[in-house]
C-alpha cells in the first residue's frame, strides 16, 4: 500500500511538472519506476498506459482554455504514434542488459536538455503565427514519438522545445496541442507493448495508481503553476532526472566506474546541480523585478 500511494503522489507531481513545463511527465516517471527496479519495457508500458488517461484529461482541458491548434495535433500526432508503436516494439525486443542502461542514458540525455534548457533559457516565447508546415511537423512526431517509447518520455521534451524555437505559435498553444496530440502516442505505445509483451511485466495496480496521481493534478496544475515559477522548476526536474538516471548507470556496473569515482561523480553533479538551481532562482527575480513575465501574464493551461 505504501508503494501505491508514492506512486500516485509520483504520478501526481509528474503531471503537475508536465503542466507547468509542457514536457517531463513520462521521463520523470519513467526515471522513478527504473529506479525502483522496474523492467524498462514494463517502466514505459505502464507510463503510456497511465498517460491514455492523463493526457485525454489534459488534452480536454485544453481545448475548454483554447489551446489546441488541431490541426498541428494531426500533423504531429499521427506520426508521432506511429513512431511510438515502432519504438515499443524495438524495446520490447531489447534484453534487460542492454534495454535498462539504453534507456537511462536516453533518460539522462533528457535530464541534461531540461535541466539546461530552463536554467539557461527559461520557457521561450513564440514570435509569430505563421502555419507550421507538415514536412516540419511529421519528421518531428515520428522521432518524438520512437523516443517517447524507448526512453519512457520524451514527447514533451522533444516536440515542445522544437515548436517554440519555431517562433511559429504561442506559447499556451504549443503546449496545448503538444499535450493533447501526446494521447495518440500514449495509445499507440501502449498497443505496441501489449502486442510485444502481453501483460507479462505490467503491474496494473501501479498504472492505476499513477493515472490516479495524475488525473488528480491535471485540473489543478494551471493554478499551481503560478507558485512554482516554471524556470526554476524546470532546473530541479532536470537535475533530480540526471542524479537519478547517473546513479542508475553507474550501479548496473555496465560503465565499469570505480567506486571512489562513482563518488566523486555525485558530489559533482550535486554541486552543478545546486548552481543551476542558484542561478534559475536569480534569473527569476531579475525577471520579475523587470516586469511580469509572459508565463504570468498569460497563464499556461493544463
Amino acid at each position: 500500500m505504501r508503494t501505491l500511494i508514492l506512486l500516485a503522489l509520483a504520478g501526481l507531481g509528474a503531471q503537475l511538472v508536465d503542466g507547468s513545463l509542457g514536457m517531463a511527465y513520462g521521463v520523470t516517471s519513467s526515471t522513478l519506476l527504473l529506479a525502483m527496479g522496474a523492467n524498462p519495457a514494463a517502466a514505459s508500458a505502464t507510463v503510456h498506459l497511465a498517460e491514455i488517461g492523463t493526457t485525454l484529461m489534459s488534452g480536454a482541458a485544453h481545448w475548454r482554455f483554447g489551446n489546441v491548434d488541431w490541426k498541428v495535433v494531426v500533423r504531429i500526432g499521427v506520426p508521432g504514434a506511429v513512431g511510438a508503436f515502432l519504438g515499443a516494439t524495438v524495446l520490447s525486443k531489447l534484453s534487460t542488459e542492454v534495454a535498462e542502461p539504453a534507456m537511462s542514458l536516453i533518460l539522462l540525455a533528457l535530464g541534461v536538455y531540461v535541466m539546461s534548457r530552463f536554467t539557461f533559457r527559461g520557457l521561450p516565447e513564440g514570435r509569430s503565427d505563421k502555419p507550421l508546415r507538415k514536412r516540419f511537423l511529421a519528421p518531428l512526431g515520428l522521432v518524438a514519438g520512437f523516443l517517447d517509447a524507448t526512453g519512457g518520455g520524451g514527447w514533451g521534451p522533444v516536440g515542445t522545445p522544437a515548436l517554440l524555437a519555431s517562433g511559429r505559435m504561442e506559447p499556451r498553444k504549443v503546449i496545448g496541442s503538444v499535450d493533447t496530440s501526446e494521447f495518440l502516442v500514449a495509445i499507440a505505445a501502449s498497443l505496441g507493448f501489449l502486442f510485444s509483451l502481453g501483460s507479462r511485466g505490467l503491474a496494473w495496480t501501479w498504472v492505476l495508481a499513477f493515472l490516479l496521481g495524475g488525473l488528480v493534478a491535471a485540473p489543478v496544475a494551471a493554478w499551481l503553476v503560478r507558485l512554482v515559477p516554471p524556470r526554476v522548476l524546470g532546473s530541479a526536474v532536470g537535475g533530480a532526472i540526471v542524479v537519478t538516471n547517473v546513479r542508475t548507470l553507474l550501479g548496473s556496473g555496465w560503465a565499469g566506474v570505480p567506486d571512489a569515482l562513482g563518488t566523486a561523480v555525485y558530489v559533482a553533479l550535486f554541486v552543478l546541480w545546486a548552481a543551476a538551481l542558484g542561478h534559475s532562482v536569480r534569473a527569476h527575480r531579475r525577471e520579475r523585478a523587470a516586469g511580469p513575465r509572459a508565463e504570468e501574464r498569460e497563464p499556461v493551461a493544463v
